[in-house]
Parts: C-alpha cells; structure tokens; sequence
C-alpha cells in the first residue's frame, strides 16, 4: 500500500469514526464513562502507576477513572503536551488542579516530572479512536503517544498498554505502518479485550 493511500485510509477511518462518537447521546457516553472506570480501574495494581489522561469532547471519559484510581491510592501521572507533540507528565491532584491548554485538552496544574515519567507506569492508558484485532491503535495522527511507545520499548520499559474505546470502535483491521506498536489490550463499556 503506497503511503498516500494508507494516508487517505486513515484520514477517512478517523473521520467516520469522529462523527460515530459525536452522535452518541450524552447519557450513552456518561454511562460508558462509569463502565470503563470499573474496568480499567481493575487493570492497575495497589499502589501501581498509571499514565493516564483527561478526555475531552466525545472520547470515552475518563473522569470517573480518574477519581476512582486516585481513591485507591493508585499514582495517576497525566500528560502536558509540548510544544513539539512530545509528552512530559505531571500527577493528577484532582479535577480542581486540571487547566485548559492547547488543542481543548485538560492538563495537570502540578509540577512537570519530564517526558521520562512514563517509563514509570505499571500501566499505560492510550487515547485512541480504533483498535483491532491484532491489537494495532489508530490515534488521532498527532503522533504524541508513538513517542510515548517509542519510549518504553528504547528503555526496555514493559508496562501494560491499553486504549479506552466504545465497543464499536474495536475493529477487525485499521490501516498501519511499521511504527505502529501495538497495544495489549483494548478497555470498552462491556469489559476488557486482551491480544
């Protein structure tokens, strides 16, 4: 497949599946909200490390994931987004300490750990808008979390990686490229899918 098209595969998979999300009805997407808390929530150890993130529009929310892993005790780190699409991390201390930053995003107002904080995590939740069967993510082009991937695996770091979805959004294939690494599991409203 030519770059070109794979490019325009993906441009047009990213589309139809924005508009996807932004029909779904409020109180469908609150309900997912709570349903992925509960799931991705049972993904982290006592007392383990998450890198996490703030949702924003109509991605799967995070909120209620947030406030129950910071309840038990779990450090929440959150992405702030460089000037070059490159991620440093800071801890989530509550909704009340989130700020708006570039792109619409919602950031930690606490003290930036550097880019390398990630390598802490025992776990690793990646925005996402499909996954598929083979566990390959399609993002939203930003290339922000390819770093982040590319990362972990140049420090030998091995934490689990898993994306939060609508079940509709879990696909048998989504276009790829080499660099695309794959996650181990995909958190939905229904419950968690390992590959």
């Amino acid at each position: 497949m030519t770059a070109d098209r794979l490019s325009n595969d993906k441009a047009a998979l990213r589309s139809r599946l924005l508009a996807e999300r932004r029909a779904l009805a409020a109180a469908e997407r609150s309900a997912a909200a709570g349903a992925l808390a509960g799931h991705a929530t049972a993904l982290v150890p006592p007392g383990g490390t998450v890198a996490a993130y703030v949702s924003v529009g109509a991605e799967p929310g995070t909120r209620p994931l947030l406030a129950a892993l910071a309840a038990r005790g779990a450090r929440v780190l959150l992405p702030v987004l460089l000037p070059d699409n490159d991620l440093d991390w800071a801890p989530y201390e509550g909704d009340d300490r989130l700020s708006p930053a570039a792109r619409g995003l919602l950031e930690p107002t606490g003290p930036r750990l550097g880019p390398d904080a990630v390598l802490t995590a025992d776990v690793v939740l990646l925005p996402g808008l499909a996954v598929d069967a083979r566990g390959v993510r399609l993002g939203r082009g930003g290339g922000s979390y390819d770093r982040v991937l590319a990362r972990l695996a140049r420090a030998g770091a091995r934490p689990l990686l898993a994306t939060l979805l609508y079940a509709h959004e879990l696909l048998p294939a989504v276009p790829a490229e080499p660099h695309d690494l794959p996650v181990h599991a995909v958190v939905t409203p229904e419950g968690v899918t390992r590959f």
